[in-house]
């Protein structure tokens, strides 16, 4: 009774340490251990689940003997009974516990008994951890059949399913869709917090839903004004923030100024990271919160001091003091640290802070754990190690050998893990949050052949992850790709359709035009066409990119993305979308715009991106590389004068040429009557008018023509490759259809240019005789 009076007050107003401290209280707690032989089972988890809501410590006689109690009885539990024993096991941390082992046994054997939908989601979620892949199928066919037959009001349900997905690791699609179904119809009862949470789930196992988070947006916008104290409103100011409007923004942030004093140690943590995410400019608030956060900086934990420092660092944030003491009490927690994934967030840590020395006995520490450790976090301190190395000009005489013999070390490790490695699925894992190329620099080509050696484990329910990891490595490996290929044409049934973009991704991307490439894309299109209303809109068009990148333009696909209506819906999403994706999301629309204008005429799709492209341009620096310099200078030696050059034209369609050039129909070059003009700005650098680049296009002498000359750099070829890319090829294949004669000079940067100086002569010769004496060349 004292729990259920407590359950219908507000979260704020609850008294519950009142309760903990009356005299009466331990009287009670005394009566009920001395009573636990005579309960029912029923009762005896009641109790235990009561008394651990009313705050009882886990490790209090009373606790403990209830649940030895309660193990004595598991197999004669009811289900319901049982559900709510995990519950009791999973608040006190036993997640992994061999009685929750035990539990995750009985719900195998006794699944079909289960009858109820709130039994089984919580069941799901407590044994979550320790589920087999059977075991896990089978649950989500279960939850699957209670979700199309249960009260759609009760959301906690499908809230739970989708705790289950996200703790199992395992995106399976239907489930989700139904999952949101129900939660969208339910999001008006929803708090800030509840809704922090599906947002942080959906994020985490990326599946993107552009109308569950505009419904969000609006019921957060309901709740700012109740929303007044610290915990409800961070909740708020977390979730809502990132999709707000900038108007929004600042009234979240004047209000969390009122209240940042107030705030636990955890709230600021939380505010610091959404202050880093949209990229905040407001210097008092920071200061509250680093304030705050320096106040209880003792009370973090090593994870938490991770999320501190990286937002600290991406918000530029100028602290003495606060950035000092990060860095001891980092160096502490590392040099106790036992855990390969705590050393690996610690090292990272260091690595953002400035003057962070690697003391020896924090090597000690990194060099303990480097064979515990799997291939993403081998990357992570690889890369930080290098990081320092490089930064600090006072390690190169001193200390450079021992550095370098700590990455020697991981690079070993990497080597024995990867030979070792004979599970394809374990490795995409633990590939998955590799970062950084030099880690894929290193050992590219072992960690290609060791995806050979495994290349018959290759199957539907992994080809998406394995194309995901091929387009990062910016790899080519036809072996893998063709067996991708046939995969999916055999099990395309299989695919979810929301696989099919990041799994075509690397063809298009890498510009791979394999032996069964036609049956290949045929077969994706044919699969994702009767579900295009049901793609999330920036989706949609990502995966229209991507096959006008292999020159694949389905008519459906593009009437749908260039209608009113999508547009509409496009815009509406991409306003809750961080500012990075939705400036990738509209430069990849008008990139298809473009492709679709140009190759596809027949479409009648207009071209709306003028203004947009206008105003790209001139955002643009306009600044000229020593480099492009001297080429410029060597083309107008090479024409007759650097008249007869221009650089950093300006397509139709906006497409920036490095140099352009005009033929007559002898071949000989024609000049420019505007030629562009140079500026030198305060720090020395060499500008081009901005005027040389929104030239008029002008008019062409019958017989000319226009030659466009492009310098390519390591960005448009393959990883260790001459391939071309498929952005530079349906470059070259645009500015022909404009009526531009192309050349392509590969390979061209400014580390290289000095080197290369006699070949680049060579090669510019060469172009002097195809523009000049030779059109076939």
């Amino acid at each position: 009774m004292l729990w259920q009076f407590q359950k219908e007050r507000p979260e704020l107003l609850r008294t519950v340490e009142l309760i903990k401290s009356h005299p009466q209280f331990l009287t009670l707690r005394v009566l009920a251990e001395n009573k636990i032989a005579v309960m029912e089972d029923f009762m005896l988890v009641d109790i235990l689940y009561t008394f651990l809501r009313l705050n009882v410590d886990p490790h209090d006689s009373l606790v403990q003997q209830l649940v030895s109690e309660a193990w004595l009885r598991l197999d004669k539990f009811p289900m319901a009974s049982l559900s709510k024993f995990a519950i009791c096991l999973k608040d006190q941390h036993l997640k992994r516990s061999p009685l929750m082992g035990r539990i995750a046994s009985i719900v195998d054997q006794k699944l079909s008994s289960i009858d109820d939908a709130r039994v089984l989601s919580v069941l799901m979620m407590c044994i979550s951890f320790l589920v087999s892949p059977r075991l896990r199928d089978a649950l989500i066919n279960k939850a699957s059949h209670f979700l199309d037959t249960m009260d759609p009001s009760d959301y906690n349900n499908a809230r739970r399913v989708v705790q289950f997905l996200h703790y199992v690791k395992y995106n399976y699609q239907p489930l989700l869709e139904k999952c949101n179904q129900i939660l969208l119809r339910n999001i008006s009862k929803m708090d800030a917090k509840t809704i922090r949470v599906l947002i942080g789930l959906y994020e985490f196992m990326q599946f993107n839903q552009c109308t569950f988070r505009l419904a969000a947006k609006r019921r957060l916008i309901e709740l700012t004004d109740s929303s007044t104290d610290p915990i409800s409103f961070t909740k708020l100011f977390v979730t809502l923030a990132p999709m707000a409007s900038l108007e929004t923004r600042e009234r979240l942030e004047n209000t969390a100024l009122l209240l940042a004093d107030e705030l636990s140690a955890l709230e600021a943590m939380e505010m610091a990271e959404t202050l880093a995410e949209i990229q905040s400019r407001n210097l008092s608030l920071l200061n509250k919160i680093g304030s705050v956060i320096q106040k209880n900086i003792h009370v973090y934990k090593p994870m938490e001091l991770f999320k501190i420092t990286q937002a600290l660092y991406l918000l530029h944030y100028k602290n003495p003091k606060l950035i000092t003491t990060l860095r001891n009490i980092s160096i502490n927690f590392l040099q106790r640290s036992v855990l390969p994934y705590e050393v690996t967030m610690l090292t990272r840590v260091l690595s953002m802070l400035p003057c962070a020395r690697f003391k020896d006995i924090v090597m000690s520490r990194v060099d303990a754990v480097a064979t515990q450790c799997n291939l993403g976090e081998l990357s992570i301190i690889s890369l930080a190690v290098a990081k320092w190395v490089r930064n600090d000009p006072s390690y190169c005489h001193n200390t450079l050998n021992k550095y370098g013999r700590l990455l020697q070390t991981l690079n070993r490790c990497r080597h024995k893990r990867l030979q070792k490695a004979d599970k394809l699925d374990l490795m995409l894992k633990e590939l998955k949050f590799s970062s950084g190329d030099w880690f894929e620099e290193k050992l590219l080509e072992e960690t290609i052949v060791t995806l050979q050696r495994m290349m018959d484990q290759i199957n539907w329910t992994n080809v998406k992850d394995l194309a995901v990891l091929l387009t990062r490595m910016n790899h080519l490996c036809p072996p893998l790709m063709d067996r991708i290929s046939s995969v999916v044409i055999q099990d395309i049934d299989k695919i979810h359709h929301s696989a099919i973009y990041p799994t075509l991704r690397p063809f298009s991307l890498l510009n791979y035009d394999s032996p069964q490439a036609d049956q290949l894309y045929k077969a994706c299109i044919q699969r994702f066409t009767p579900h295009i209303s049901s793609f999330e809109p920036y989706m949609l068009v990502m995966l229209g990119h991507s096959l006008a990148l292999a020159d694949y333009f389905p008519e459906v696909l593009i009437k749908e993305i260039f209608s009113i209506n999508f547009l509409g819906k496009l815009d509406s999403q991409l306003e809750t979308e961080p500012d990075a994706i939705n400036m990738w999301v509209r430069k990849r629309l008008m990139e298809l715009n473009r492709a679709v204008c140009l190759e596809c005429p027949e479409f009648q799709v207009p071209w709306f991106h003028e203004h947009y492209c206008q105003k790209l341009l001139k955002k643009g620096n306009g600044m000229v590389s020593p480099v492009y310099q001297q080429i410029h200078q060597m083309l107008g030696e090479v024409l007759g004068g650097s008249h007869f050059v221009r650089i950093g034209a300006v397509s139709p369609y906006f497409y920036t040429i490095d140099f352009e050039c005009k033929l007559d129909k002898h071949l000989q070059p024609l000049p420019y009557s505007d030629q562009a003009t140079l500026h030198i700005s305060d720090t020395k650098k060499l500008y081009w008018e901005r005027k040389s680049v929104e030239h008029s296009r002008e008019d062409l002498p019958p017989g000319a023509q226009r030659v466009a000359v492009d310098f390519l750099d390591s960005k448009c070829f393959c990883r260790h490759s001459h391939h071309m890319k498929g952005y530079t090829l349906i470059r070259k294949r645009h500015l022909e259809i404009l009526g531009y004669r192309v050349v392509q000079v590969g390979n061209v940067n400014e580390a290289d240019f000095t080197r290369h100086h006699i070949y680049l002569n060579m090669r510019l010769n060469i172009i002097s005789v195809f523009f000049i004496a030779d059109p076939t060349f």
